[in-house]
């Protein structure tokens, strides 16, 4: 083959490289990141400390909630031990979604933890597992620990997520429930503003069960206000979705609810996905819901609350 032809060989390949590539890392950039948060309600395949075993036909639901979600990223409250987490990884991996990078943290609460699971690679993990504070003289630690994981969405972008579970509306017998929570409210924002401190352009979100609705002091000290503001973006049950730019009253009939109380009888948003104002460019309005499938209370008393971003929309 002389030099000329070698040559013309070589620029052919190159241009088909070339080409691969753009396809590639098109594909990549097309695709919207879905991300979810999703108290499971005691997801126990044994029995484990004061929690019941979670029946089959509800974990099979909770698996089957996920996998029609789809999520690329999923924060997960009240998860079992960790057998129990990695029987739900592998169910959803067997329904066709693998979601193979991961993260189960314990806290005080021995019974119950938080986990994540991400299809895409966790850069670095940074969990708070001694988080405490004093409230009348006494020193407490939060019922739950609070993961925080940078994960690589693309090669180009990191999301930074935290997600916890906060002290349940449930009385106990050693201090008041609403200043337990309100006390782990302020250490979360701690995480918050330390993170919006050390990586203040980053995109990051806030999620989790918070045991609180939007109104309660918690969740306002969370949101906080000005340059250190949250963005809530309130997603609503799909098929009820009331276009942006309606009136005010009716934007306030979305169906939002996320968590049901039988005791009371009682629908209440308690299940939060904040996030930062970097990563609101990001967000796509249209594909966020509160996840209201068929017999979605076979699965738990919980409801996932579902955003989705598409990282190069700007």
């Amino acid at each position: 083959m002389n030099r000329y032809r070698f040559m013309n060989c070589l620029m052919r390949l190159l241009s088909i490289g070339i080409w691969i590539y753009s396809w590639i890392w098109h594909s990549v950039r097309a695709t919207p990141v879905v991300v979810a948060t999703y108290n499971v309600e005691n997801f126990h395949i044994r029995p484990y400390g004061n929690r019941p075993v979670k029946s089959e036909a509800s974990r099979a639901k909770v698996a089957e909630v996920i996998l029609a979600i789809r999520p690329d990223i999923i924060a997960i409250q009240e998860m079992g031990e960790l057998v129990a987490f990695e029987s739900l990884q592998e169910t959803l991996r067997g329904g066709g979604l693998s979601l193979p990078f991961r993260e189960h943290l314990g806290g005080s609460d021995t019974n119950i933890f938080v986990a994540i699971l991400s299809r895409f690679p966790i850069l670095s993990k940074y969990p708070h597992t001694n988080d405490g504070f004093v409230l009348d003289g006494r020193r407490f630690h939060c019922s739950r620990s609070t993961i925080e994981v940078v994960i690589d969405v693309d090669g180009r972008h990191r999301l930074t997520v935290l997600t916890t579970h906060l002290k349940s509306k449930r009385p106990v017998p050693f201090a008041d429930e609403a200043e337990l929570r309100e006390q782990e409210a302020r250490i979360l924002r701690e995480h918050v503003d330390a993170l919006m401190a050390n990586h203040s352009s980053e995109p990051f979100i806030v999620c989790g069960d918070f045991n609180d609705t939007p109104a309660s002091k918690p969740i306002r000290l969370l949101m906080a206000t000005g340059r250190r503001a949250l963005f809530d973006p309130r997603p609503a049950e799909m098929g009820h979705v009331i276009p942006t730019g309606s009136e005010p009253e009716k934007e306030e009939r979305r169906i939002t609810w996320t968590h049901f109380y039988p005791v009371d009888d009682t629908y209440s948003r308690i299940d939060y996905l904040l996030m930062s104002r970097s990563l609101r460019p990001f967000w796509i309005p249209e594909k966020s819901y509160v996840f209201a499938g068929p017999n979605w209370g076979e699965a738990s008393d919980h409801r996932p609350v579902v955003c989705t971003f598409d990282f190069d929309k700007n």
